[in-house]
């Protein structure tokens, strides 16, 4: 199994961590078989600040990822449409165990520099 580097918005992360967003949307499925996400949120935090497992991936056309997420999706149908604009498929991991660290992690603490554009994978013995 494989862990991924998520590069979140806080005002997402802030509504995953409070249990309000449960999905993570992506216009690309990772490539790797992925069982875990590590949080960093953007500026103005710029830390990792929590962990969460992934209970299921869905993937469908935007229409129906919305119909299956739109209770728990933290973000407005508005959101949605716009971000998928133009877009045949879209991809949602629903989150689980979602753990907020005590201590938030920077990149360095990881051995990364550069927080990645979308995602990045991470190496683990998990």
């Amino acid at each position: 199994m494989c862990k991924i580097l998520l590069s979140i918005n806080p005002r997402h992360v802030e509504h995953i961590l409070e249990g309000s967003k449960k999905y993570e949307f992506r216009k690309v499925r990772c490539r790797k078989d992925v069982n875990k996400i590590l949080i960093y949120a953007t500026a103005p935090q710029k830390k990792v600040v929590a962990e969460a497992d992934i209970e299921d991936i869905i993937i469908d056309v935007p229409n129906a990822v919305w119909e299956k997420t739109k209770d728990f999706a933290g973000i407005t149908y508005s959101f949605f449409e716009s971000y998928y604009k133009g877009k045949s498929i879209a991809i949602a991991y629903k989150l689980r165990n979602v753990i907020t660290f005590d201590k938030p992690l920077s990149l360095n603490d990881l051995g990364i520099t550069n927080a990645p554009q979308s995602f990045i994978y991470l190496n683990t013995k998990d």
